[in-house]
């Protein structure tokens, strides 16, 4: 079975931290870009980062722009992202997904998505 499985969610207070991993399995990632998104509550699904297949390219919504850390370690079939500084506002489910084509933020071009982890900041 082809699936990507997000952990590391949680509640964190406002300044806090959060890394979020993204592992494959049923297929290798090896070829694929990651992105990150994310939806919260009564909003719709934005992207927060995506990752080359090689790590060359990256690329940051402005609103986490200095403060989230996108990689991967293909070794290990598995992407990351590290957020620090956490604000109420990045409350959200976030999601990762793989797709075949340069880093985009397009989301019909990710073939594969996991279900989510919730990312609760507060205090």
């Amino acid at each position: 079975q082809l699936q990507l499985v997000e952990s590391g969610g949680g509640l964190v207070q406002p300044g806090g931290s959060l890394r979020l991993s993204c592992a494959a399995s049923g297929f290798s990632l090896d070829y694929y870009t990651i992105g990150w998104f994310r939806q919260a509550p009564g909003k719709e699904r934005e992207a927060v980062s995506c990752i080359s297949s090689s790590s060359v390219r990256t690329n940051y919504a402005d609103s986490v722009k200095g403060r989230f850390t996108i990689s991967r370690d293909n070794a290990k079939n598995t992407a990351y992202l590290q957020m620090n500084s956490l604000k109420p506002e990045d409350t959200a489910v976030y999601y990762c997904a793989a797709s075949l084509r340069p880093c985009n933020y397009l989301f019909y071009e990710y073939s594969y998505w996991g279900q989510g982890t919730q990312v609760t900041v507060s205090s």
